[in-house]
């Protein structure tokens, strides 16, 4: 386990919480393994009723961190970072989660599978993948046209481009705003809310709704990750890395 993330269990409420603010909570292979460690365990730890993912320090998460995944891109199904998205993805009870700050890829991309998302009215999103040479992961090709509509979800896959709060909830992808220093806590009153209730109730509630696109969601994501995988390799991926660490815009017209 890594005291970059922050596993805490309260009142049936499991909050995980992104603890890394001097690299904006960008998320590590050793981070992916805790969360999922976590979230896998809840499944069956019947104190757990409720599952809170926040951040620390009015950050979200930066997504991958870049260094990291240069150094040790994820090979098989069983990377961290898969183990994840998988929890996530099939978990079985209540998510909350409390944004403020900046969420970047799959710091945008997860909250597609909570059940309920509240951000600070100064919060900020982007799905960036294409400007790194890279595909949309978690589904998200999948859901955020769902939840948005395909022009709003295109306009943001494609272009990659950072949008703010109101339109996160204009899109469906938030269900409130709040100010910055209210989020956190009145996201934790909604967890144990839920963790009040009927556990049996939620679950069964929850597996109802999602049921029905359950075998897709876990093949495209299946999908996404073989191309993902293969352009984190690709000559479009590595000029992106580079441009970033070296602080300059990429150059793509080199690649057809």
């Amino acid at each position: 386990m890594t005291m970059d993330i922050l596993v805490e269990r309260a009142d049936g409420v499991l909050t995980l919480t992104f603890n890394r603010p001097e690299k904006k909570n960008a998320i590590t292979a050793a981070m992916y393994q805790t969360l999922a460690d976590a979230l896998v365990g809840a499944q069956t730890d019947t104190t757990v009723r409720a599952i809170l993912l926040r951040g620390s320090a009015g950050i979200f998460s930066a997504g991958n961190d870049l260094e990291d995944f240069s150094k040790s891109p994820p090979v098989g199904e069983n990377a961290p970072v898969f183990q994840f998205l998988r929890a996530i993805s099939t978990a079985e009870k209540p998510l909350v989660a409390a944004v403020d700050g900046v969420a970047v890829g799959v710091g945008t991309t997860l909250l597609l599978h909570c059940d309920l998302v509240y951000a600070a009215d100064t919060a900020m999103f982007s799905l960036p993948f294409t400007q790194l040479g890279l595909c949309p992961e978690a589904a998200s090709s999948l859901l955020l046209p769902r939840v948005a509509g395909y022009q709003l979800a295109a306009e943001k896959l494609l272009l990659g481009e950072a949008f703010d709060a109101r339109e996160a909830h204009r899109m469906g992808l938030v269900n409130r705003l709040l100010p910055a220093a209210e989020v956190a806590a009145f996201a934790q009153r909604q967890a144990l809310k839920l963790a009040a209730l009927p556990a049996s109730s939620l679950r069964v509630s929850k597996a109802l709704m999602k049921r029905a696109s359950q075998h897709e969601l876990q093949t495209q994501m299946t999908d996404e990750a073989l191309h993902f995988a293969r352009m984190l390799l690709a000559p479009e991926a590595r000029e992106a890395f580079k441009a970033f660490f070296e602080k300059r815009k990429p150059d793509f017209s080199q690649f057809d």
